[in-house]
């Protein structure tokens, strides 16, 4: 079986109830367990729910049960040698096989042939958890692990430690066997409450489920710092430019804030793509602490707990995830900084060629009001050199009646003349500066 570690397309993560505690059934020693779950390849939200409810109804039908009604997200049935137990969760749709009653050998294939490869296969989704868990019966439960079931584990991550108050040893190691499932053991030497074990089986499924859920970050987590790393030398470079462009003009700025615009949009992307899966990795992380903290595991001498094992394994995993989130954030608020230093900087450009522009507006604003004066002298000099032409020809009679000389009557009105046009020409020119 192939363990899905596609990441999903962004969305908000809202951690539900039944992700927190899904009931745990009651279970008599010894048994075994099988437990399955499928992740959609793709998105959890665009799943098809009537897709997982035909796959669910297909091994009914294989096994002979009533359908459950449709619609429905928990379905349990007793199919004689079997009990089965399906549950459809936000991410993620979860079978679990119980079957009672002692057998020849431990990790027989009996239960797990009810699982068949095509049926996995015609799964909508992919495996991301497949879980074999066997509760079996010893005087000593340190001497079963030692002689018949350690053939069964891998020596190397071998798990071991007491729980349910001592009166059981759990036993893992974290590695897919044959068939494609991670087994588990519960060696029990004394009489155990059927709850009090069904919970205990429940804690050490979830342990593996979760684990493998929260995993699926770590690839993403991966590629993203990777991505990450490239994006802060380009930044740095950007902020060198910065430093080193002071006295350049604002075209070459502005080239800078282009390129960060890039950058930023390139991170906003990044987030977008690993936020859902950073953050229920983060959730998903905390549910497999909780559930190692319920087990109040007791050390086994010379053996690892799975409190140990996780430190050394899991939790690694998880704060390279984390380093990712923050680092992304951090990465983000920088490329924020440097594109607003970079604007304030573009716009101390703008606002030096502004006053640049202004000055010369000023200049030629002088020059204008220059040229517009010395017009006005030149208008006065012409209007008044027509207006004594006119005054001429009006005061003409007059030659003979006063017996005055023409050049003598033109040279009389000429100065008056010129003095009333300029007094004419002052007083529009303060009216319109006035109005102005």
């Amino acid at each position: 079986m192939e363990l899905n570690q596609a990441s999903d397309h962004p969305r908000r993560y809202a951690l539900t109830n039944e992700l927190h505690a899904r009931p745990f059934q009651p279970m008599e020693a010894p048994g075994r367990v099988l437990h399955i779950a499928f992740k959609p390849v793709d998105s959890a939200a665009e799943r098809d729910p009537e897709e997982d409810f035909a796959h669910l109804l297909t091994f009914i039908d294989r096994h002979g049960g009533p359908h459950p009604a449709e619609g429905t997200n928990h379905y349990s049935h007793e199919f004689g040698r079997f009990r089965l137990k399906w549950e459809r969760h936000t991410e993620f749709v979860a079978y679990t096989l119980y079957e009672a009653g002692a057998r020849d050998r431990l990790f027989a294939r009996g239960l797990s042939e009810l699982l068949p490869q095509e049926w996995i296969e015609a799964a909508p989704g992919k495996v991301i958890a497949a879980i074999d868990l066997e509760v079996t019966e010893a005087e000593s439960a340190e001497a079963l692990l030692e002689t018949e079931l350690a053939r069964y584990f891998a020596p190397d991550s071998l798990v071991a430690s007491r729980v349910m108050d001592g009166a059981g040893l759990a036993v893992a190691d974290f590695r897919i066997h044959e068939g494609g499932f991670t087994r588990f053991a519960i060696i029990l030497e004394r009489d155990v409450a059927p709850r009090r074990l069904g919970r205990a089986v429940q804690r050490l499924s979830e342990i593996e489920h979760y684990r493998t859920l929260a995993l699926l970050a770590l690839p993403i987590a991966r590629s993203t710092s990777t991505r990450l790393t490239k994006i802060e030398g380009a930044l740095a470079d950007v902020i060198a430019q910065v430093a080193a462009e002071s006295d350049k003009g604002g075209d070459t700025l502005a080239g800078l804030l282009r390129r960060l615009s890039g950058l930023s949009a390139e991170i906003e992307a990044l987030s977008a793509a690993s936020a859902f899966r950073f953050g229920a990795a983060g959730a998903y992380g905390r549910i497999v602490q909780d559930r190692i903290e319920m087990l109040r595991e007791k050390r086994v001498p010379e053996r690892q707990t799975f409190r140990e094992f996780m430190l050394r394994r899991f939790d690694p995993a998880m704060q390279t995830v984390a380093s990712t989130a923050k680092r992304l954030e951090d990465l983000s608020r920088r490329a924020s900084r440097i594109a607003q230093l970079l604007r304030t900087r573009v716009d101390v450009e703008m606002e030096a060629q502004n006053q640049q522009l202004l000055r010369s507006m000023d200049k030629r604003a002088d020059l204008h009001l220059r040229l517009q004066k010395t017009v006005e002298g030149l208008s006065v000099v012409a209007i008044s050199y027509y207006a004594v032409s006119l005054m001429g020809y009006v005061l003409a009679p007059l030659e003979t009646v006063l017996r005055v000389d023409k050049a003598w009557l033109t040279a009389a009105i000429a100065l008056p003349t010129v003095f009333a046009v300029w007094w004419m020409a002052r007083r529009v020119r303060k009216s319109l500066e006035k109005e102005g």
